[in-house]
């Protein structure tokens, strides 16, 4: 694409992005959402509050569920082996994973569900 097909492409995306915005500005539910925050943050800084303290506040239990969330996350159940028989060969391969060099091997030659089908565990 040429720059100056780029620049007017760019040039037409700005525009509509102006004119959403200047819809969204006569939106009376922006407007209202607006108030809103700046009310907050006016009485937030009145009492020298942060976000943090009022959630902590409205919901005791917010703090103490989130650490157990990502604790979670770092736990795995680990793989179980695989073990396929090349009925061909009679070569055994046993793995965790697809990602085998033998296992690759077998399944350019043979094809994916042929090789699937030696699964024996």
């Amino acid at each position: 694409m040429s720059k100056l097909a780029e620049f007017r492409q760019l040039e037409q995306q700005l525009a509509a992005q102006l004119a959403e915005l200047e819809s969204m500005k006569s939106d009376s539910g922006l407007k209202k959402e607006m108030e809103f925050e700046s009310k907050l943050r006016t009485l937030l800084g009145e009492y020298s509050y942060s976000l943090k303290d009022v959630i902590k506040l409205l919901d005791p239990q917010a703090g103490r569920r989130a650490p157990a969330v990502e604790s979670k996350a770092g736990t795995r159940k680990p793989r179980q082996v695989k073990v396929y028989k090349n009925p061909h060969t009679g070569e055994v391969v046993e793995t965790k994973g697809g990602n085998h060099k033998t296992l690759k091997e077998w399944k350019a030659k043979y094809g994916s569900d042929t090789v699937e089908s030696w699964l024996t565990k």
